[in-house]
């Protein structure tokens, strides 16, 4: 996993404070790590197009184009000039090599974006909002100087941005490049050093993104003495969408539970692998309920079944509206993950607070929405569903940000609840299973080789039986 921060200032100041860094050496190497990401694309010879902006993000650029010159056909376009003391400087230094403005920006092999990279606070002025559009429709492969111009600082649109392939971010990763409603527009994030390692730019922080080699699987490839009881005991209701109860609960036998019982209202038939059970067995060792589970059970059974036994637990999808489940928010002495996506989001805060935050207030705020959250139940983990999950417990956030467009499809969500829950059972703290639990579905949606409109609940859930190499 990587840190992440919502702002780098911070960090480039202790660069310059701490290890005699300049502002002129961190922009070296802002334009060696762009650099270095079309050496690794694009031949010698290549076409650049490079547009940069009046400030520091368009020094970044017009840096790249001296440290391509004479290797790739550069062109340097500056269509507000340049006004910063470091664009100015770093403008009569590519000048001395010979390098040209441009008028126009057009087509090449690689368009550069150096006009906003962080801390935009504001929406793009019209002639800027029309040039990006014509970036945009250019057709050469598009990478952003540190941030897509139009992603502002806390990464909502401004009102659009620049359509990257690539964006090379300085330093170290921000959190305005993951909100939801970036990650059409930011592509592959790459992470340049500046002058020194990234262990030594970082600072103490509270916030990670995670990677596809962070997740750790239930394997049992090194445990040869051992029995169904040694793996757990999960748990799942199975209520009005009976549908939603057994997708969850395949996903948590297929993920290593050694048992996995479906709690019904009535008689089901179930696959043949799993068991179905009118109470809640002894032997369980972790819960889920939520999942299509309408008003199947009674207040009597709930409170009887959910509440009082303090067993490791999974909220999902009804449970968000319901008084009585989430009731188990305020129960600090067990292990709690709730997974709700935005609607569902918004519905529990409601009921929690009385505060009304429609989705579209959820989707602009993701990551502060999960520290309020957090702030109230810290001991609870929060899994808030999107194009990028949000997890956190304990002023801990991560992110997971390998979610795909092939898991927008109902059935989804019941499959991560069984993946969580199955993971409970056998021993994981909550932050764990939820952590993992996310990182298996991800990286089994991108495994599946279908279409990509095609992938059902059951295909997941066979990619997952994947995930663990021979």
């Amino acid at each position: 996993m990587q840190p992440l921060y919502q702002s780098c200032y911070p960090l480039d100041r202790h660069a310059y404070e701490t290890y005699g860094l300049t502002e002129d050496i961190l922009m070296e190497h802002a334009a060696r790590g762009m650099a270095d990401a079309i050496h690794s694309r694009f031949p010698k010879g290549a076409s650049v197009c490079i547009v940069s902006g009046v400030g520091n993000n368009g020094a970044d650029g017009i840096v790249l184009a001296r440290q391509l010159w004479g290797v790739y056909d550069v062109s340097l376009c500056l269509p507000f000039g340049v006004k910063s003391e470091m664009a100015l400087q770093q403008w009569e230094r590519a000048q001395k090599l010979g390098i040209e403005a441009v008028e126009e920006p057009h087509d090449a092999d690689v368009i550069v974006d150096a006009i906003f990279g962080a801390g935009l606070n504001r929406e793009l002025d019209e002639k800027t909002q029309t040039l990006v559009h014509r970036l945009n429709a250019l057709h050469g492969f598009k990478l952003a100087c540190d941030v897509p111009t139009g992603i502002g600082s806390d990464g909502r649109l401004m009102p659009f941005a620049f359509k990257s392939d690539v964006t090379v971010t300085m330093g170290a990763r921000k959190e305005a490049l993951y909100l939801d409603e970036a990650k059409p527009y930011v592509g592959e994030i790459i992470c340049a050093d500046l002058g020194v390692s990234a262990v030594m730019y970082a600072l103490p922080t509270h916030a990670y993104v995670l990677e596809a080699n962070d997740v750790k699987l239930p394997s049992r490839a090194f445990n040869e003495s051992t029995h169904k009881g040694s793996y757990g005991h999960a748990a799942v209701f199975c209520g009005e969408k009976e549908g939603a109860g057994i997708i969850a609960a395949t996903a948590a036998s297929r993920f290593g539970a050694g048992l996995t019982t479906l709690v019904v209202h009535e008689k089901i038939a179930p696959p043949p692998f799993l068991m179905h059970a009118t109470d809640m067995p002894e032997t369980v060792s972790a819960v889920a309920v939520g999942m299509g589970l309408g008003n199947h059970f009674d207040e009597a059974f709930l409170r009887e079944h959910v509440l009082e036994n303090h067993l490791p637990i999974v909220l999902d999808a009804d449970a968000c509206y319901s008084e009585i489940l989430l009731e188990v928010l305020a129960q600090k002495e067990r292990e709690v993950v709730i997974t709700p996506h935005p609607k569902e989001f918004s519905a529990l805060w409601k009921r929690l607070t009385g505060e009304m935050l429609d989705v579209a207030y959820i989707q602009k705020h993701r990551f502060d929405v999960m520290r309020r959250f957090n702030a109230r139940y810290p001991h609870v983990t929060l899994l808030l569903k999107g194009a990028n999950m949000l997890i956190m417990q304990e002023e801990t956030l991560y992110v997971n940000p390998l979610g795909t467009s092939k898991l927008s499809k109902g059935g989804s969500g019941d499959v991560l609840s069984g993946l969580i829950v199955s993971l409970l059972a056998q021993g994981y703290t909550g932050i764990e299973a939820a952590i993992h639990g996310s990182l298996a579905l991800t990286l089994a949606a991108r495994r599946y080789g279908e279409a990509s409109y095609a992938m059902l609940s059951t295909d997941l859930i066979e990619e997952v039986a994947k995930l663990e190499q021979p």
